[in-house]
């Protein structure tokens, strides 16, 4: 049995915690400072999660931020960060001050940043935040793949790729949450699952975006009707792009084709926030006025990630190798309306 602490008590840190506990380890999930009423009302409603509208074991323990730090102190094997990209730098603050050497971090968070001016994952981010605070051997691995939290919560079978530069340690954490329901791949290419996991996100709003590239003439019902042509086209064209820019930074061609990129790709591409933002924009709404219209209160990962290393992308790669990406991008940081070269 391992002691798992799970930062951040939103929807994917919470179903993660049911194959954790289902692999007899002791599991604890510690919202975050925005997150106390959260876990007030899990607590207070049966162990139903509100964003998973599933009830969770009772044998998962969740406590609110204020015991963060006591918890930390004790004897843990395993720091899972289930927070947002956006409360990376939040999690390393507060991680940095109970971490020890070597304890294992498992990066939930899907997203890249920009740190110096150059393009980074996150696991490489907490990694450099961590050293400026004074720490060293430091053990970060990602899991990423085609996993829908509500899925996980009520044990649909799933599969993931955790990624560790050294393959035993990914081993080592694959024998301690596998489960008959939530099977793992192993990988030591952490570049290529971290950026497939993050860029998918931006192509599955393309995807999305399908009946209203379909046909712009035609009427909504026989875009709705006959649009798989062209989503098979942008699927197809994606993943070619997903491929160079994968390779372009660093990761493995062959990533992409598996669970972290072209399985999470499925995933999001027919259902799920960024297809839906994806439709809007298709449609030819201005993203500006599609967030504010219809999902004002709604995070949109693709739509964030494309904020955050939107523009540096848009400045150093070359608009013939990532057409659909450049699409994309000019669509949210320049508020355009989407165009898609054919």
């Amino acid at each position: 049995m391992k002691k798992i602490i799970i930062i951040g008590a939103g929807a994917m840190g919470s179903a993660f915690a049911v194959p954790c506990l289902d692999n007899k380890n002791d599991v604890t999930i510690v919202g975050t400072h925005l997150e106390d009423d959260l876990i007030k009302t899990i607590k207070s409603n049966n162990q139903i999660h509100p964003a998973l509208k599933t009830k969770l074991p009772k044998e998962i323990k969740f406590e609110q931020f204020e015991k963060l730090q006591n918890i930390l102190k004790q004897d843990i094997d395993i720091i899972v960060c289930g927070v947002s990209s956006v409360g990376i730098e939040w999690f390393v603050q507060q991680i940095s001050k109970n971490y020890k050497k070597k304890i294992p971090i498992i990066l939930l968070t899907k997203g890249l940043s920009i740190v110096d001016n150059e393009l980074s994952t996150l696991s490489d981010k907490i990694k450099n935040l961590l050293e400026k605070e004074g720490h060293s051997q430091i053990n970060i691995s990602a899991i990423k793949g085609p996993c829908l939290a509500a899925g996980l919560a009520n044990k649909m079978r799933t599969g993931t790729v955790i990624a560790n530069k050294n393959l035993k340690e990914s081993q080592y954490l694959k024998e301690i949450i596998s489960t008959n329901y939530y099977s793992t791949e192993i990988s030591e290419d952490i570049n290529g699952v971290e950026l497939s996991g993050a860029i998918k996100n931006i192509y599955s709003m393309l995807i999305g975006a399908s009946e209203g590239l379909s046909n712009s003439k035609a009427t909504k019902e026989i875009q709705s009707k006959y649009f798989l042509n062209t989503a098979a086209s942008l699927i197809h064209r994606s993943i070619s792009e997903m491929v160079e820019f994968v390779s372009n930074y660093g990761g493995r061609a062959e990533t992409v084709y598996g669970l972290a990129g072209l399985g999470d790709l499925y995933v999001s591409a027919i259902g799920g926030r960024n297809s839906l933002m994806g439709k809007y924009l298709g449609e030819g709404y201005l993203y500006n006025d599609a967030k504010d219209k219809f999902m004002k209160n709604i995070t949109v990962e693709g739509a964030q990630l494309a904020l955050e290393i939107g523009p540096k992308i848009l400045q150093d790669l070359n608009p013939k190798h990532f057409p659909l990406m450049f699409s994309m991008l000019q669509t949210i940081c320049e508020n355009e309306k989407l165009q898609i070269e054919w």
